[in-house]
């Protein structure tokens, strides 16, 4: 599986906790150093049947910035995927990748059941 977390972010160390004491295999990458791909997000978000939406990190500092709140809706979704490209603090976090699954945020509950 892929981690995509930001190391300082709690809800992100909880996650990781979790996969650990679970004794998950997976790979972490620092969502701010290694920023999510257009293309991988494109997969991801069509693998997770979520709206666009859902990877936004709506309660972040640049998203409040950017007053994406109100720029959203009228973007369309290419440009929504490179805006999410161009900063991972922008992205949702944590972001679990797996076979046949993509989870973005960590809801305990949810995560047991793709584990």
């Amino acid at each position: 599986m892929l981690f995509l977390w930001y190391p300082k972010c709690t809800t992100c160390q909880r996650a990781k906790k979790f996969l650990d004491e679970h004794g998950a295999v997976y790979t972490p990458r620092h969502i701010k150093e290694e920023n999510p791909t257009v293309d991988e997000l494109r997969t991801w978000w069509q693998a997770s049947g979520l709206p666009l939406k859902k990877f936004f990190n709506t309660s972040g500092i640049q998203y409040r910035e950017l007053g994406l709140k109100d720029k959203l809706p009228s973007m369309g979704e290419e440009e929504q995927l490179a805006l999410l490209a161009s900063d991972g603090m922008l992205v949702k976090r944590p972001i679990l990748v797996g076979e046949g699954f993509v989870l973005t945020g960590f809801r305990q509950g949810e995560w047991e059941e793709k584990m």
